[in-house]
């Protein structure tokens, strides 16, 4: 995990100081390479081969291609064996494999990593630069196009370094104040840009290109019986977790209490004998609601126990806050309003001074139906097949109306945005467009007609866009800010496949969530934690 940066100038000064920006991201080494029409640079934080030979910007064996990466490639190993034939390897990294595999296969090669990454690789002979995020956007990757100057980084900071505008997205405003978060491609600042996930990027001779090399596959019928359906869920995650625990640094897990962390601590439990956990709390008082914000912090001492782990915690106190609260601004580079974002700068910072790599669960609500708006929704669409002339009647009273409400945009809105009452008291009313954030999501998610179920049109939205542009940059922004590398292996390529292929019945009820999950580890993970209520992660600050 790292830090990249650069631009499609020679200036060594400068992209040294775009370096300098991100220098938390890669603690472990920094390096450049310049030459006529492009400057490239590197923060490095060594995780896979740590010898001064895996440093970047690093070049293939030609020397014609040359790259900055930041993320992981899991399925590293299986690839080099494959192009061990017609490639000279000089590292044990998994950056040169990028460079092997895009010598051999061109830009397809994305196609065929597992892992999160953002990268960005100049071909000499074409004069070419390539840019590349990951399948489900793990990685962040921002730039910067106004026809002439392009400039990419890992954060938004970095960019600013250039005489670029500093102007408001007023866009963006409205959206953020809507659904809290900035969704892709837009970013607070005018003119910056997102590099969407599944995208790669081109640019060549004064011409810019994106495009999508990968997809979300389609909802698949299946006939195996329940009980295979199962083994094959905790097949396919536990191959997942053991392939993203390839690593020369410790790593431990980032256990929050609730099923999916505790999932990816069972499967690592198979293939390590001690695995160091890392749990956040609150410092309250009783009258302080110490039992409710800490729900899940004791739920997680109890499974790291269950599993015989050597548990760490640590609580944040109202001190911290005040203590730590610009910094965290600084390091989210735009506003993402998430009461925990203290929380996990603070076990970021904890986790450090005993592990350099975490895995999370993150995704696992997303993937397989643990969100409450889910049930909600499949209690809606089961209530919509009763005959209107039957549930007509009752729509003066809220609850029936509400279970009325559509498919797509208003059943996303009703879920997701804030009401208008809410928006207008903090915009003006000509600045305050009310159907702007509507026929935004409404154009990028709902446009077209989908042969799937509202709630697993939901769940696909939800990977879309909040798991990528608010919890994934949430959790790579405070993670980062303390060199730490976190790792979401229900988030892999294939568990994503294999969870897109599962009927939405088998995810969620109008009376049942995250059902293929808690069916496929009751008797791997204490039970108590699959007769918890879904709580979300509680900080008092909200």
């Amino acid at each position: 995990m790292c830090g990249i940066n650069g631009f499609n100038l020679r200036d060594e000064a400068l992209v040294k100081l775009m370096n300098e920006r991100t220098r938390h991201r890669g603690p472990d080494g920094t390096g450049v390479f310049v030459e006529n029409g492009i400057s490239l640079g590197h923060n490095r934080l060594a995780i896979i081969d740590l010898s001064d030979a895996a440093s970047q910007p690093m070049a293939d064996q030609s020397g014609r291609f040359v790259i900055v990466f930041n993320g992981e490639i899991y399925n590293y190993r299986e690839l080099k064996q494959e192009l061990e034939a017609s490639y000279q390897f000089r590292t044990a990294s998994d950056t040169e494999v990028i460079l092997a595999a895009y010598a051999r296969w061109g830009g397809k090669c994305v196609t065929r990593f597992n892992g999160i990454f953002a990268f960005a690789l100049w071909d000499k002979e074409t004069r070419e630069l390539i840019l590349a995020r990951d399948h489900m956007g793990v990685k962040p990757l921002y730039y910067y196009w106004d026809g002439k100057r392009f400039i990419f980084s890992s954060e938004i900071k970095a960019i600013l370094e250039h005489d670029v505008p500093r102007a408001l997205n007023r866009e963006a405003l409205q959206h953020y104040l809507r659904v809290l978060y900035v969704p892709a491609p837009l970013t607070m600042f005018a003119g910056i840009t997102k590099l969407p996930p599944a995208h790669t990027a081109r640019l060549k001779t004064g011409k810019f290109s994106v495009e999508r090399y990968w997809e979300i596959p389609s909802v698949s019928v299946r006939t195996e019986e329940w009980t295979d359906t199962l083994t094959e869920a905790r097949d396919v995650i536990g191959a997942a977790v053991r392939r993203q625990l390839v690593s020369d640094r410790p790593l431990g897990v980032y256990l929050s209490g609730g099923i999916d962390s505790s999932i990816v601590l069972a499967e690592m439990a198979t293939a390590h004998k001690k695995i160091d956990t890392f749990s956040v709390g609150f410092d309250l008082t009783e009258a302080e609601q110490r039992e409710k914000f800490n729900a899940d912090f004791d739920l997680a001492r109890l499974t790291a126990r269950h599993f015989g782990a050597n548990h760490h915690e640590v609580l944040l106190a109202s001190d911290d806050v005040a203590e730590n609260f610009e910094q965290m601004v600084w390091h989210l580079d735009e506003p993402i309003s998430n009461p925990t974002n203290l929380a996990m700068q603070k076990i970021a910072k904890f986790a450090r001074e005993s592990v350099t790599v975490v895995l999370s669960g993150d995704g696992g609500d997303e993937l397989f139906g643990g969100y409450e708006r889910y049930r909600l929704s499949c209690l809606a669409t089961s209530y919509q097949r009763i005959p209107l002339i039957v549930r007509g009647w009752p729509n003066f009273i809220s609850p029936f109306r509400d279970l009325n409400t559509p498919r797509g945009i208003e059943r996303f809105m009703r879920f997701l945005f804030q009401k208008d009452d809410v928006v207008s008291r903090v915009l003006a009313a000509d600045f305050f467009d009310r159907d702007r954030s509507m026929q935004f999501f409404e154009r990028r998610f709902f446009s077209a007609k989908r042969d799937i179920s509202p709630e697993e049109e939901l769940m696909r939205v939800d990977q879309q866009s909040w798991l990528v542009d608010e919890a994934l940059e949430r959790a790579d922004k405070m993670s980062m800010a303390h060199a730490i590398e976190q790792r979401v292996p229900l988030l892999d390529k294939e568990v994503v496949e294999f969870a897109a292929g599962i009927p939405t019945n088998c995810k969620v009820t109008p009376f049942r969530t995250k059902i293929l999950l808690k069916d496929a580890y009751r008797g791997h993970i204490p039970d108590i934690l699959l007769r918890q209520p879904k709580r979300g992660w509680f900080a008092p600050g909200a």
